[in-house]
């Protein structure tokens, strides 16, 4: 307690000399403005920019006012004993720097790499952007294979998913392009659906809600995937990937010069409907055609 009192005693007569010493230069500061409770952090200041040190100086000898005897070892007592929370805090150091400069490097710092830390739930980043280079357009864009469009009883044409994501493969390649689910599971009791994003080289282009219908709860999971895959190939509508299979004209002329209505018969029930098909394939089971 003693060595406290006494280096507490010791740092007020070296403020008060340096006050008195330095009054041109801190023509300003009275001693009675001076909060006491802190001038410590003063004296370090003062010692770092050379007003005193502990060796003799040209500034000394060209000075009116030399320092007071004792002064010196007074502040280099200070320098060394006192610890690291003594130093200037960080706007003393940082006088030249604008607060421009300051407010671009926290910008800098805190900015993610948008192109690969997007938060797909809700981004539309890199949406309408630019143009896919030509060789993928030409590949997205080309002419619908006829061999590989199939038909359902109902004569609604469709293009198998895993043909959509051979298309994708072959123009962004494998893991160029991804689904990003934009939500939960929507589950009815004979339905479920969830909203996708589909982003290809970093960029979103399209969002799209699929759905497939299940029978039995324990079936969901499959009912899951099925609903995955209708939306990619809902998304892939965006992108021009078999759009002929969206078009009217394109749908009523294959049905008339590949596909033909028929009778078929259950083999369990044995219950009779018509059915569309295409010519070059066998009905399936569980039907038989009708002759």
């Amino acid at each position: 307690m003693s060595l406290l009192i006494k280096r507490s005693h010791l740092q007020n007569i070296v403020l008060s000399n340096v006050v008195q010493q330095r009054k041109r230069v801190f023509s300003r500061i009275r001693p009675f403005d001076i909060n006491l409770t802190r001038h410590n952090s003063v004296v370090k200041i003062l010692i770092q920019q050379n007003l005193y040190s502990t060796n003799s100086s040209p500034s000394h000898k060209l000075s009116d006012n030399p320092p007071l005897k004792g002064e010196h070892e007074s502040a280099s007592l200070l320098s060394n004993n006192e610890s690291d929370s003594f130093a200037p805090k960080q706007e003393f150091m940082s006088n030249n720097l604008n607060n421009d400069n300051r407010n671009e490097l926290t910008k800098s710092q805190v900015q993610p790499d948008n192109k690969f830390e997007q938060d797909w739930s809700k981004s539309f980043f890199g949406l309408s952007t630019k143009a896919f280079p030509q060789e993928a357009v030409d590949i997205l864009l080309a002419p619908v294979n006829v061999d590989d469009i199939e038909c359902k009883p109902d004569g609604m044409l469709y293009l198998p998913e895993i043909k959509y994501r051979r298309i994708l493969n072959k123009a962004f390649g494998p893991g160029g392009w991804g689904l990003a689910p934009r939500g939960e599971n929507s589950v009815s009791p004979k339905n479920i659906s969830r909203e996708y994003a589909l982003v290809c080289n970093g960029r979103l282009v399209s969002v799209s809600r699929g759905e497939q219908e299940y029978f039995d709860p324990s079936g969901l999971a499959t009912a899951s995937e099925g609903a995955k895959s209708n939306a990619l190939m809902r998304c892939c509508k965006d992108l021009g990937i078999a759009s002929e299979l969206w078009d009217p004209t394109f749908i009523r002329d294959f049905r008339k010069r590949y596909c033909e209505e028929i009778f078929v018969e259950h083999v369990v029930n044995k219950k009779r409907r018509k059915i569309w098909v295409r010519k070059d394939k066998e009905v399936e089971y569980p039907f038989v055609r009708v002759h």
